[in-house]
């Protein structure tokens, strides 16, 4: 006797087949019937990808490729070791990933979490409870792009961003109980004072292993970064394309209806669902939506958390081409967007109202008012992320001296 899970499965995915091939033929006629207003959505997505995007992540793709090449990650999980796995039940490499995951934003740690299972670093349960908590919007998108360029409030950015990370780091803790029974990566049960040592022998073993010149390194990082940003900046254009004709079709009214009741517990109006309608393709468009919408404030932040939590249809797609190649599956990130998306709304919601004082309170009036010109906002939000890429530096460092230091032994 089947099933019956099985036979609900093997009914399933026809339909999500048919409802596919119906989607892609409906995308297909109105690129043809209105190529204009199809054109100027590709050019929006094009522009984004170039002018944001890159400059971005680019550097930050091709320090992650030299990581790994230089054997600093593995440096890093033999160091990290003792806080990773108590506290989310990852090996320490995962410190790793989950720095660039919350400085640099989505898809980096999809892609740095595929690497490491391709090498054996993680098993496929702990590869999964890793992109369910690193994948987080960037500081600079939050900070400047929402809180400066779209809320004109620069003292909204420490609110949404402290609400989106603490909510990522619940998950983290809550998701290391997820596959527990499964089989782990061996713990690296090593006196403290012996964990240096240790980590710079995990370094030299890993550059042995790896083999490569130092400018074959620097040239497939290069090239490895730039083929990942050309796939995501098709997951971009491509779902500004489907935003611009689903907003033509009427499919984000539509669509409103039923994340009303999504958004029942925050008492969201209809109009701010119509900005959920959107976020649910892509964030930054759904983030401008909501920033638009002519309710309070209050909703309005509720709304961009919830949006950002969730991360849209496009990182998930992104995040789905990156670990396309291992066994990791997108289950549990996409029920990890979901949490997160509410999560992020109820922090909000509470940093808003009774943890308002306190937060006040431990930080200060200053962290709530900061200059608002461009170039000290800048400084003002990223000397966290300059003191990490400063440490990232260093480590590099710490990298091609032992990397010398190998070639001169053999």
């Amino acid at each position: 006797m089947r099933h019956p899970v099985v036979i609900i499965g093997r009914g399933i995915a026809p339909l999500l087949t048919i409802i596919t091939i119906m989607a892609v033929v409906i995308l297909a006629l109105a690129i043809i019937l209105f190529p204009q207003p199809v054109f100027q959505a590709a050019l929006r997505g094009l522009r984004a990808w170039w002018e944001i995007v890159v400059p971005a992540l680019l550097p930050f793709f091709i320090i992650s490729q030299l990581f790994m090449g230089l054997g600093i990650v593995h440096f890093l999980g033999v160091l990290l070791e003792p806080v990773m796995r108590p506290l989310f039940n990852v090996p320490g490499s995962g410190a790793f990933v989950m720095a660039m995951g919350y400085t640099s934003g989505s898809p980096i740690s999809a892609m740095l979490t595929a690497q490491l299972r391709q090498q054996r670093l993680v098993t496929r349960v702990e590869g999964e409870r890793l992109i369910s908590f690193t994948n987080n919007a960037s500081p600079l998108f939050m900070l400047g792009a929402v809180a400066v360029g779209m809320l004109h409030n620069p003292a909204l950015g420490p609110i949404l961003a402290g609400a989106h990370y603490g909510a990522n780091l619940c998950l983290g803790i809550l998701f290391r109980f997820y596959g527990r029974r499964g089989p782990a990566s061996p713990p690296a049960n090593y006196p403290l004072l012996s964990l240096p040592r240790r980590a710079w022998r995990a370094m030299l073993q890993a550059q042995q292993k790896d083999g490569r010149p130092l400018g074959q390194l620097l040239g497939d990082a290069a090239s490895q970064s730039f083929q990942t940003l050309i796939t995501i900046g098709g997951f971009i254009i491509l779902f500004s394309v489907i935003i611009q004709v689903a907003d033509m079709l009427g499919l984000l009214d539509l669509l409103a209806g039923p994340l009303l009741y999504a958004g029942h517990p925050f008492s969201l109006r209809p109009a701010t669902t119509r900005a959920l309608a959107g976020g649910l393709f892509e964030m930054t468009m759904g983030a401008k939506f909501a920033s638009e919408v002519a309710v309070p404030l209050g909703e309005k932040l509720i709304a961009i958390s919830l949006i950002m939590g969730w991360a849209g249809l496009s990182i998930l797609g992104q995040v789905a081409a990156m670990i396309s190649k291992t066994d990791l599956r997108l289950g549990p990130f996409i029920v990890a967007r979901l949490l997160h998306g509410f999560l992020a709304a109820f922090l909000v919601q509470l940093f808003q109202g009774p943890a308002w004082p306190v937060l006040a309170w431990l930080a200060g009036n200053d962290f709530f008012t900061p200059p608002v010109s461009w170039l000290t906002l800048g400084m003002y939000y990223t000397g966290f992320t300059i003191t990490l890429v400063s440490c990232l530096l260093v480590l590099t460092g710490l990298g091609l001296f032992a990397r010398l230091l190998l070639y001169r032994r053999l």
